[in-house]
Formats: structure tokens, C-alpha cells, sequence
């Protein structure tokens, strides 16, 4: 590890701060498709290779929106740390068969990396948001809420369904929603491609779409 490695516990507020301008840059450039396709011409092929993907994720992200009320309540906790979650991605991989990176990708975009307490309007629950039937097949007994043993869930879930041979079917049993699996992919290849991308997905903060325009929950 680097001294200041964003994996040790808090991250640097520098590194926190740099993630959020990052996260707010692709906020803009998903709404502002016209200003994106030129900035990717402008950035050399790896970074616009990069950009596009994030790009392209947020705007199936942002697909399945449905603006909420601006008086909505939330719960938000702070994520572990991000060592501590790479070990749990790493472990309930190896166990089912999962490629750590998925398991990273679907918690990134589910609560970003727990953030995210309060249940979905579907009725979902804890930091890989399952229903309480598929929690009561695939949770072996475990605590929703607990990190560990919803990853285990989650890996046991999508093995069920289809990973590895097949994460894009596994994916859509996660959540029915071809824009939910290509945004997840997207996110998985970038992890895949530097590891440092996973840590600059752990300090992106949660923002909610409401009838009065975005509102950041977490974070600086």
C-alpha cells in the first residue's frame, strides 16, 4: 500500500474531494450527451474509453430514476472501509464462483458501497438490497443488513442464476433491467481494467433525484 492509499481506514480528504469533483463531472456529462461526445475526443483513447463507460452506465442508471419527493427522508451511514470490503468481495467471490469485481460493481450502484441505509421504495433492504423473499432463499440465515453476509447472499444468488457463465442473466434476476445489467458490466470493467478505479468508485457520494433537482446525501 502507498502512504495515504484511499484502502486504510478513512480516505484522505483530498482523495474524498477529488472523487466528488470526478463524480460531479460525469453527473453533468450524463445530462449533457453533446458535451460528452466531445470531451471523449479530447482525452487520449484509454481515459476516453473510461469516460464513455461511466458515461454510458450513469445514463442507464438515470433510465430507471423516478424523481422523489425534496422533503424525502433517508438514512445514510458511513460505508466500511474499503480494504474491509475488498476482503469481503474477494471471499464471498472465491466461495460461489463470483468474480469480486461484480459483487463490487452491484453494491457500488445498489447503496454505493452501504452508504445508503433507508430500504428502496420496492421494499429492498440492506447494503445489496434484497427482497424478502430472495433474502429468505439466498441469505443462509444471515443479518440483511450485515456487509458480509449480504455479499454472501449476493454471490450465492447470482451463482443460482446463471454466474459465471452467464453474468448478463444472473445480473437481470438480480434486478429486471437490461439499462441495471449494462451499467453493472460497465462498472465491472473498469474495476477490472486499475484496481484504483474501485477505490474512486468507493468515494463517490449518494445523490437523489427529487422534483426539485439533486440532492447530495453523503460526503464533504
Amino acid at each position: 500500500m502507498r502512504e495515504g492509499d484511499p484502502a486504510k481506514g478513512n480516505p484522505p480528504e483530498p482523495v474524498v474531494l477529488l472523487a466528488l469533483h470526478q463524480q460531479r463531472i460525469y453527473r453533468y456529462l450524463v445530462r449533457n450527451p453533446q458535451v460528452a461526445s466531445r470531451t471523449y475526443t479530447r482525452l487520449p483513447k484509454a481515459l476516453a474509453g473510461q469516460a464513455e463507460d461511466n458515461v454510458t452506465a450513469g445514463r442507464d442508471l438515470l433510465s430507471l430514476v423516478r424523481p422523489i419527493s425534496g422533503s424525502a427522508k433517508f438514512r445514510v451511514q458511513p460505508p466500511e472501509p474499503a480494504d474491509v470490503l475488498l476482503g469481503h468481495f474477494r471471499r464471498a467471490g472465491h466461495r460461489f464462483g463470483v468474480e469480486w469485481e461484480v459483487l463490487a460493481a452491484v453494491m457500488f450502484v445498489e447503496t454505493k458501497f452501504g452508504r445508503v441505509r433507508s430500504p428502496s421504495y420496492t421494499g429492498a433492504k440492506g447494503p445489496m438490497q434484497f427482497m424478502p423473499g430472495t433474502w429468505d432463499a439466498y441469505g443462509m440465515g444471515g443479518d440483511v443488513h450485515d456487509t458480509r453476509d449480504a455479499l454472501l447472499a449476493a454471490a450465492n444468488y447470482l451463482h443460482a442464476s446463471g454466474a459465471p457463465r452467464d453474468y448478463r442473466r444472473a445480473l437481470y434476476a438480480y434486478n429486471h433491467s437490461q439499462a441495471y445489467v449494462n451499467a453493472v458490466l460497465l462498472y465491472t470493467r473498469q474495476i477490472k481494467r486499475d484496481i484504483r478505479n474501485y477505490y474512486a468508485y468507493y468515494n463517490w457520494q449518494v445523490f437523489v433525484v427529487t422534483t426539485r433537482g439533486d440532492r447530495r446525501l453523503t460526503g464533504p
